[in-house]
């Protein structure tokens, strides 16, 4: 064979080469774009088994859920200002428009993606939509709501809960990661908050300086954050999250008399002296804690913070205290002793 026909096989089997790999090439895009539309294809299956057949709130739901007959806001009329609609599979309540005088809401337990149309009831003075499919718990501003629940939804964030009158939320087992959006102006009555059952990994965000009582168990968090703008709070729920320390409590915290910390991963006895800082404290929860398998646990952490009244669900008995001011003073004497010691070396040392 020549050299001329020698390189024109090659390049004929170099050519049917490349054709193959294309072949190969446009056999695997095929596949991949088939495996995307398949996956495309489940998803919205998934969705659409998700989702429930429409049931919106009608004439004649509303006309056997509403109770409570009261004047109207002029005292010219008459409306029946209750409605409990809870656990009927509703899906649109599109139909409140109509009722702008219901005050008490109940819609929990439904199939609700949309509240909106709640918007229209300004006089409404406490509402539950527990258990729906929202995503969010925003509303207009709404003059006279004071109790609200969202417990149970699909809820990412706390923007948009900004009621004047507002005094207890609740936004338990949502998907809340982070709070923002919480107007310390405008929550100015706001005294109970519950997060339970989130996704927090810090305390950051709560700019709440009116607030009593915080509730953030079962929740990831690692960091407490923030904590010097909560001075009006007087009970903290952090049970079951992943706090190892105890930095971030502050002396603004001046009226903190409860703080329940079980079951986290608290491991050095140490960290109780930083609760020094909370000059209220009376009752503290740390069982199920590393520490809390210590020898002497009860006792140790008395003698750190000595005004504790409770540890766990055991109050301390006289005893306790007498033993814990007694090895407060014999360690406090042998400290001093000991910088009295190291004192005198120093000026030695210098002579």
């Amino acid at each position: 064979m020549s050299d001329v026909e020698a390189e024109e096989t090659f390049d004929e089997e170099e050519a049917g080469a490349e054709e193959a790999g294309e072949e190969e090439q446009l056999e695997e895009e095929e596949k991949e774009l088939g495996d995307e539309e398949q996956a495309e294809d489940e998803q919205v299956e998934e969705e659409e088994e998700e989702k429930p057949p429409a049931n919106p709130l009608s004439e004649e739901i509303m006309a056997e859920s509403l109770s409570l007959l009261c004047k109207t806001g002029d005292g010219l009329a008459h409306a029946y200002v209750r409605l409990d609609v809870h656990d009927r599979e509703i899906t649109d309540i599109c139909k409140l428009n109509e009722f702008i005088h219901i005050r008490y809401v109940d819609v929990s337990k439904n199939n609700l993606k949309d509240i909106s149309p709640l918007c229209a009831l300004t006089h409404m003075l406490t509402l539950k939509a527990d258990e729906n499919m929202l995503t969010s718990a925003k509303l207009e501003e709404m003059p006279f709501l004071q109790v609200a629940s969202f417990s149970h939804n699909r809820i990412n964030n706390t923007e948009g809960i900004n009621h004047p009158n507002l005094e207890q939320l609740n936004l338990n087992n949502n998907n809340i990661s982070h709070v923002s959006g919480l107007d310390a102006s405008k929550l100015t009555r706001l005294h109970t908050l519950e997060l339970r059952g989130n996704r927090l990994e810090s305390t950051d965000g709560i700019y709440l300086p009116n607030l009593k009582n915080l509730f953030l168990g079962a929740n990831v968090i690692r960091r407490l954050e923030g904590m010097s703008r909560l001075n009006g709070l007087s009970t903290l729920h952090l049970r079951e999250n992943q706090i190892d320390n105890l930095e971030g409590f502050a002396e603004e915290q001046a009226l903190l008399q409860y703080v329940n910390l079980r079951g986290n991963n608290v491991s050095n006895i140490k960290e109780c002296s930083k609760l020094k800082v909370l000059p209220k404290l009376r009752a503290l929860a740390l069982g199920e804690n590393p520490i809390a398998e210590e020898d002497d646990y009860r006792l140790e952490v008395l003698i750190s913070l000595r005004s504790l009244e409770r540890l766990d669900k055991d109050e301390y008995t006289e005893e306790e205290r007498s033993e814990a001011e007694e090895i407060y003073e014999q360690r406090r004497q042998e400290e001093e002793a000991n910088e009295g010691v190291t004192e005198e070396e120093t000026l030695e040392k210098q002579d």
